[in-house]
């Protein structure tokens, strides 16, 4: 997808990876829609500012029939979250925000990219979509479904001419990481990673070593893969 001329939805774009993503489309070209729950924490040049929450399907509704020329929907919105055998409330806002709202606007969005030509969907995911963080389980659930739902709306949205992007990083040096005691990216790089992986049309962008060598876990004995973890967590 050339970026230069798109329009491009951008959700949580406040701060943090979702921050960069909006200021690099524009800068590449993209008209963009930047949204936040708050809007006015949005301080870009250059995008127009809307409010969204993706958790509540009248505000959906309303950035849906707002920005019918979008092209680029990007699922940057997302929260932490505890582990599964602790508050149970805490679990549901996880997946309520990770899971559920991005598919909620994904539904929305996916008539609109169609009147469009097709368009393209980048969803932010993440390494935790396939291992386990200790005392980030619920996040874990949230993003690992987030990555299934990318496999199953690539074979749905197919026939519409949708493409969609799956990201996939280790700890980018933001908010949500603060206090984590790991190597860290930088939320520009990884919006570049991004941007780029959907001009390539890729499937999945897999963004550092470490998240190459969880995915690369996966086909081997997960005995392995786990023994190498505590060795990173010990270091």
């Amino acid at each position: 997808m050339n970026i230069n001329g798109a329009t491009a939805l951008v959700t949580g774009a406040n701060r943090g990876i979702g921050r960069h993503l909006a200021a690099q489309l524009a800068e590449r070209g993209a008209k963009v829609y930047a949204t936040a729950r708050r809007p006015e924490s949005i301080d870009l040049d250059g995008v127009e500012v809307l409010a969204l929450d993706i958790t509540d399907p009248d505000s959906v509704a309303v950035v849906t029939h707002e920005a019918r020329d979008v092209d680029l929907l990007v699922n940057n919105a997302g929260i932490g979250g505890g582990t599964l055998l602790g508050d149970l409330d805490s679990v549901r806002a996880t997946m309520d925000v990770n899971f559920w709202g991005t598919l909620s606007l994904i539904r929305s969005f996916a008539p609109v990219l169609a009147d469009n030509g097709g368009g393209a969907i980048l969803n932010i995911a993440s390494s935790a979509s396939w291992f386990v963080f200790p005392g980030a389980s619920a996040y874990a659930v949230s993003k690992a479904a987030v990555w299934s739902m990318g496999n199953a709306l690539r074979q749905e949205l197919a026939g519409q001419g949708t493409r969609l992007t799956s990201v996939h990083l280790g700890a980018a040096d933001t908010d949500m990481t603060k206090g984590l005691d790991v190597p860290k990216m930088t939320a520009a790089d990884v919006a570049r990673a991004a941007l780029d992986g959907v001009e390539a049309e890729v499937f999945e962008v897999v963004v550092d070593e470490f998240t190459e060598m969880v995915k690369a876990s996966l086909s081997k004995d997960p005995r392995e893969f786990a023994s190498q973890f505590q060795q990173f967590l010990i270091s």
